[in-house]
């Protein structure tokens, strides 16, 4: 019988140079993670391209030897695969898409086209703006707010996702509000259209 090594442990042999130390910890947590991914991305390239993404960032902070999150590694890559995800819809969401449905009338999308060109113009620099300003909010609040609005996601599925209790992320929630009403008051910025 084979005895099965902490993840603590094969790291710590991985920094010392042993390469099939991490190839153990990626066999061992592939399957949850990239269901994880795939679950987020409904694509299976896509999901394996941030799987990739994912491990060349491990590998990259290990091997700076900033890699601190002792005993935790699987959550800690989860939100490594989960901000890779974040960042391909933020991209990903510049892209327009219309919705195919039976009551889908091409007509209507020309006349509000026209009618909302500037009204879009707008629109989209008013979410540019936001995004810069969501960008300057610590890291863990920036995370929820994302999930949550981008992504819709309740606070239960972000509790599992980043690994916190729910109270934590609606703690998270609150704290990044307050802050980018903040931001928002100290720059004099006006959201409304």
């Amino acid at each position: 019988m084979e005895v099965q090594i902490d993840d603590p442990i094969l790291i710590k042999k991985y920094i010392a140079g042993d390469e099939r130390a991490l190839e153990t910890i990626i066999n061992r947590h592939n399957q949850r993670i990239s269901s994880f991914i795939y679950s987020k991305v409904n694509d299976r390239a896509i999901a394996e391209d941030i799987f990739q993404d994912t491990f060349i960032k491990v590998i990259r902070t290990l091997k700076r030897g900033t890699y601190s999150e002792e005993g935790k590694f699987l959550p800690w890559v989860m939100r490594i695969a989960h901000n890779l995800i974040i960042d391909y819809f933020r991209k990903s969401q510049r892209m327009p898409m219309y919705k195919g449905s039976d009551s889908f009338n091409i007509f209507s999308v020309m006349g509000d086209e026209k009618l909302n060109a500037e009204n879009q113009i707008i629109k989209d620099q008013i979410d540019s703006e936001l995004v810069d300003l969501i960008d300057e909010l610590p890291v863990d609040q920036k995370e929820v707010l994302l999930m949550r609005i981008y992504k819709d996601m309740s606070f239960k599925e972000i509790s599992e996702n980043t690994g916190v209790s729910i109270n934590t992320a609606l703690g998270r929630m609150r704290y990044a509000l307050i802050n980018l009403r903040k931001i928002i008051e100290e720059n004099n910025i006006v959201l409304t259209n």
